[in-house]
């Protein structure tokens, strides 16, 4: 047993049935960060305390809740099914089928040139009364009065009155993340220098370029896990379709498009 809850045990492997059925990303997360399975335990104690109470009430018994299981039932068995005729083979992609795909698509390898800022927000909407423009306005010449002081930590400053979340740091931020207006004034400044305020919609913006990564393309070794996992979902995503067609060619599907019109001016009404 690994954890109790009403009068329900969770085993071992029971847990582990749990982890299997949660998707890549989750068990990936849960591996690298063991915390995150306590985590996973409380949310299946909390799922499974729910489920004895819904039971205890008889609530899957009654007919509206019963029909909508049975639906989910039925959409369950049809998903789990289609995954299991549609798996790729354990070894695709090979090493050529990925360089093939990799040459084929280097423009989405490709990342982006970031810049490591520094902020300081003071904030004035524009639609702001006069009182608070004016104490914005008060609150900014005392930050560029400080800022201009020598050898004064911008960051120590924008700590002090930035009223942004990110306490003077926004870190490495990729070129198109940055609003059109700040970007501008990031391209024009050197390592280490910092911008005039810019106002923008939401108050006065005061940005420092700490540093710069160039734009780059990922190499086939870097990008590889992403690519095979892209790749794994296409192709299983062509033979669930595949498969569909195929069974479709067996089963022709026939719509009574008469009953169809008829139904859909009822549930109108």
């Amino acid at each position: 047993m690994v954890a109790h809850v009403g009068d329900t045990d969770v085993t071992a492997t029971q847990l582990r049935a749990y982890v299997a059925a949660l998707g890549a990303r989750e068990q990936a997360a849960i591996a690298k960060e063991p915390a995150l399975l306590n985590q996973a335990v409380r949310l299946l104690l909390n799922e499974r305390v729910v489920l004895q109470e819904a039971i205890a009430k008889q609530w899957d018994q009654q007919p509206h809740v019963a029909a909508q299981l049975e639906q989910l039932r039925e959409r369950a068995i049809v998903e789990l099914f289609l995954q299991s005729v549609s798996a790729p083979p354990a070894n695709f992609p090979s090493q050529d089928e990925m360089q093939k795909a990799y040459d084929a698509n280097r423009s989405a390898f490709v990342v982006p040139r970031q810049f490591q800022l520094g902020h300081i927000f003071v904030a004035a909407p524009k639609d702001a009364d006069r009182a608070t423009e004016d104490k914005a306005k008060k609150a900014l010449e005392d930050t560029e009065r400080k800022l201009k002081v020598g050898g004064v930590d911008f960051m120590a400053v924008a700590r002090a009155g930035n009223d942004a979340n990110d306490g003077g740091e926004l870190g490495w931020v990729a070129e198109g993340q940055i609003r059109p207006e700040i970007r501008a004034r990031v391209m024009g400044l050197g390592k280490g220098a910092v911008s005039e305020a810019i106002r923008l919609d939401d108050g006065w913006h005061i940005v420092k370029l700490i540093d710069t990564k160039a734009s780059y393309t990922r190499s086939l070794t870097e990008a590889r896990e992403q690519l095979a996992q892209q790749m794994r979902t296409e192709r299983a995503n062509a033979l669930r379709r595949a498969y569909v067609a195929e069974l479709l060619k067996k089963h022709p599907a026939v719509v009574n498009e008469i009953a169809l019109s008829n139904l859909l001016d009822s549930v109108r009404k």
